[in-house]
């Protein structure tokens, strides 16, 4: 399945906006750098033309219940605005946003 047709199925930038930030702030997880690095390049192809990463990529390096989650995404995005607005509140419920542990902790000191 190619991923280049996602960046027309936003309502516009805002909506494209909302999606990215809950990838960044909730499923990518730089404690994980390999699944972060292709949820990242996910990030930058919602909002390009052209193939950034495949499905075959994200599937063999993002765990099985985030995977899940952006093909629920891909889907809402070729389904209605509306299916991605209710993708990014499930989703904020479904993931906490993401604590750089590292960081806190080397303040805290």
């Amino acid at each position: 399945m190619t991923l280049t047709d996602l960046s027309s199925g936003f309502r516009d930038d805002d909506q494209r906006r909302s999606v990215q930030a809950v990838i960044h702030d909730r499923l990518a997880d730089d404690r994980e750098p390999q699944e972060c690095r292709y949820l990242m390049r996910f990030w930058w192809q919602l909002g390009m033309p052209y193939q950034e990463v495949s499905m075959e990529q994200l599937s063999l390096n993002v765990s099985k219940p985030k995977l899940d989650v952006l093909e629920e995404l891909i889907s809402a995005i070729r389904t209605s605005h509306d299916e991605v607005d209710a993708w990014v509140v499930t989703t904020q419920h479904a993931f906490p946003v993401i604590q750089d542990r590292g960081f806190g902790a080397a303040a805290e000191s």
